[in-house]
């Protein structure tokens, strides 16, 4: 049974390692784009909710139904601030999480560059290996032939 290369072993984890790093980024950038959703979605309700008020424009309004949608406003406003840090946390791990992945990807190919100059150390000695063996089968040739 042949031994396997403990590299071959190596370039394995550090693929699947770049795998499962490309997996969190994919997941990272659904979470952003999620957020984003989410906060365009409440600076439309937002929008909407002044367009409602510009419409009331000329109408005899109480104070107490002007105070609860300013109140209300204000309660939307909140929530877009805070919609704005999650984006914000959310654009961070999008980052966080693509330095990874290309510090794996890295990994992978330096790993994939050492086995590449392995194969080829071992196929330029087995080639001085086979220009030896041709070398001593010539001479030995050319030995026999003068003795003749």
């Amino acid at each position: 049974m042949a031994k396997t290369d403990p590299l071959q072993t190596v370039l394995k984890l550090a693929t699947e390692a770049e795998e499962q790093a490309a997996l969190q980024l994919r997941s990272a950038r659904l979470d952003l784009q999620k957020s984003q959703s989410q906060l365009s979605a409440l600076q439309n309700y937002r929008l909407d909710y002044m367009k409602q008020m510009e419409g009331q424009q000329g109408r005899q309004i109480s104070a107490s139904y002007y105070h609860q949608f300013h109140q209300f406003v204000r309660q939307i406003d909140d929530a877009i601030a805070k919609q704005h840090l999650g984006v914000a946390e959310a654009d961070k791990q999008v980052q966080y999480r693509q330095n990874h992945w290309q510090e794996k990807q890295q990994k992978r190919k330096a790993v994939e560059l050492l086995l590449e100059k392995k194969a080829q150390q071992q196929a330029h000695k087995a080639h001085k290996t086979e220009q030896k063996m041709f070398d001593e089968f010539a001479s030995q040739q050319y030995f026999r032939q003068t003795r003749r």
